[in-house]
């Protein structure tokens, strides 16, 4: 699948980090596995004792799951959405619910989320790896074919005009997370943590009880900003140093783009980190939170609740949301930073 962002944390994305135990305690043996799919790497570390087909049916679940979202699969849902050149499409249930979100999270964030950028992303060549600056024209024509408001989705029926795409790059993954991790849950899974490409999500806590220890990468220096130390929750950063370009015209341009011009977004965060209990509403809010700003992401926060905040600025400034006051440590090396502490 490929996807509208990249997330900034270690680990393929992020660094799962178990923390550290005096040499006289054994650890709980863990269950592991790796997979690919949904366009990127997959994490999983099971610490309860339960059959290892539970990982098999979670990834069988991520496998379906790539199977109705991709963008480039020819049987997917989504392609054949994208190819309907304005027909009315029957999707399934699971498609309806993640367009639903993406509907309403576009209308929460003032249209900062639209799921339906992806022809403007082709345009800039971020879909393809072939970059390039596309003319005012073309830049034009293909932002005709974007806004949610253009979507009609009545059921599971959808109909877009023609030409139209999606791309639920921006929200599919950590709509993924949320699923695998009620399937783990309902088959007894108490303690786990796993990365899908970065969107981390953490059942329980740690088999002695702590909190999990979660790296945020430090989006230009590619080491450790500082530790989260969170349990039962999600995780998810955006930014646009994993996916760039540098024009001919010597300018870098990043993948995220904004909505209301098309053009890569001239942010000044450099990172945005959402926690949360939903996988879905962070990965949403990291995107849409980049591309609001510093001062309209904090305004967002104080008006809306179920998620907390890491914002690293253009100046080199930590802001960091109530929730996480005691949550977050520096590393060594960033303990200078100024840290402002934003409170509802």
């Amino acid at each position: 699948m490929k996807t509208a962002k990249r997330i900034g944390i270690w680990l393929l994305g992020m660094l799962l980090l178990s923390g550290c135990s005096s040499p006289s305690v054994r650890e709980p043996e863990s269950m592991n596995r790796n997979c690919f799919a949904m366009d990127t790497y997959i994490s999983f570390t099971i610490y309860t004792d339960v059959p290892e087909s539970v990982l098999d049916m979670a990834e069988a679940e991520i496998t379906e799951l790539e199977s109705l979202w991709s963008v480039t699969n020819e049987g997917s849902e989504v392609y054949q959405i994208n190819h309907a050149e304005g027909e009315p499409v029957a999707i399934s249930e699971k498609t309806a619910e993640l367009l639903n979100f993406s509907l309403e999270m576009s209308g929460q964030t003032d249209g900062a989320l639209d799921v339906t950028i992806y022809p403007v992303l082709t345009a800039w060549g971020f879909t393809t790896g072939s970059y390039q600056i596309p003319s005012d024209e073309l830049l034009s024509e293909k932002m005709q074919l974007t806004g949610t408001d253009k979507v009609c989705l009545l059921g599971n029926i959808l109909s877009m005009q023609p030409g139209m795409q999606l791309d639920f790059g921006a929200v599919a993954k950590g709509y993924a997370s949320d699923l695998i991790a009620d399937s783990l849950k309902q088959n007894g899974v108490t303690s786990a943590i796993f990365s899908l490409g970065g969107n981390i999500c953490a059942i329980g806590s740690k088999p002695d009880g702590g909190d999990f220890k979660i790296s945020v990468q430090h989006p230009w220096n590619r080491d450790s900003l500082g530790l989260l130390s969170l349990s039962d929750c999600s995780v998810s950063t955006s930014g646009t140093y994993e996916r760039y370009f540098i024009g001919e015209d010597g300018q870098k341009y990043g993948h995220i783009l904004d909505p209301k011009t098309g053009r890569p977004m001239i942010s000044d965060i450099t990172s945005v980190t959402v926690v949360g209990k939903e996988g879905k509403l962070c990965d949403a809010l990291s995107t849409a939170l980049f591309v609001k700003g510093l001062e309209s992401a904090v305004q967002y926060y104080r008006e809306h609740d179920g998620f907390e905040l890491l914002l690293l600025s253009e100046e080199g400034e930590i802001y960091l949301t109530e929730g996480l006051e005691n949550c977050f440590t520096a590393a060594k090396s960033y303990q200078d930073l100024y840290v402002h502490i934003i409170r509802r």
